[in-house]
């Protein structure tokens, strides 16, 4: 019987804890039924070895940006950079970019002009816009709301963890919301909830390993392959079977990260 395929729509496989030993880990994940994954570029300096690897594997993919957090350390991305970055075969999505006011909000101002760029870039490109949203969720809906009232994009509100509003927010716009380890958790009744709540045809998975490993990884490093026990827990909660829920998954996939369907 063969595997569901899965989609592991982010992840950090340039990060030492996975690079280290790339080739096992794209072959687990291959033998957990992950055919695809996007490994996400937080700096434009690690974009070489970024790149690289998704050159040197058949089903996996990239996006590239600045994550928030390094808004400052980093030269200021222009939208020009993006949108040539975009003209790669296996560039398929502008991020991670986002607002992080919990370890970070005295960047505050920089992040948001940041963000504006990257929403522009996936404006331009058509790529969707890969976000990462903690502790800021007002001016996380007030900019996605604003920006697409300037012009239509697409985008996933990547790992979501944030509120019921946020999500409400995203799904009026069109946008998607990514399922990690962290709706797996015990103690996350609240985030499925909302999951529960979205419609299914915008749902995606992902892993953002090394970070966020699911039950029973919990507390270990995560990897690609354990996208299948995030899936097994969206599965439960939409009422379905796993192959029905990695088809649907894998369907939103294709449909918002077009260059990699």
């Amino acid at each position: 019987m063969s595997l569901p395929q899965i989609v592991d729509s982010h992840c950090h496989l340039d990060f030492p804890q996975l690079a280290d030993e790339i080739d096992s880990v794209i072959e687990r994940a291959r033998a957990a039924g992950v055919t695809r994954m996007v490994t996400i570029c937080t700096k434009l300096r690690s974009l070489p070895q970024v790149q690289t690897i998704a050159e040197s594997y058949e089903g996996v993919y990239f996006a590239a940006g600045t994550h928030p957090m390094s808004v400052v350390s980093e030269p200021m991305v222009t939208v020009e950079q993006l949108v040539a970055l975009a003209a790669h075969p296996k560039m398929v999505g502008i991020g991670e970019s986002g607002l992080d006011y919990h370890y970070t909000a005295d960047s505050m101002q920089a992040q948001q002009d940041s963000l504006r760029r990257h929403i522009e870039a996936a404006r331009q490109t058509g790529l969707p816009l890969i976000i990462h949203a903690r502790d800021a969720d007002d001016d996380m809906a007030r900019i996605l709301t604003e920006e697409y009232r300037a012009g239509v994009y697409t985008c996933v509100m990547h790992c979501f963890s944030s509120s019921a509003a946020l999500a409400q927010a995203a799904l009026e716009l069109g946008f998607y919301l990514s399922m990690s380890g962290i709706a797996a958790f015990p103690k996350s009744g609240a985030l499925r909830e909302i999951f529960a709540a979205a419609p299914l045809d915008r749902i995606l998975v992902e892993t953002d390993a090394p970070y966020l490993a699911p039950p029973p990884y919990r507390g270990k490093r995560n990897e690609p392959a354990y996208t299948v026990h995030t899936a097994q827990m969206g599965a439960d909660l939409f009422g379905l079977d796993l192959a029905t829920f990695a088809a649907a998954t894998s369907a939103n996939f294709d449909r918002l990260f077009w260059k990699a369907a």
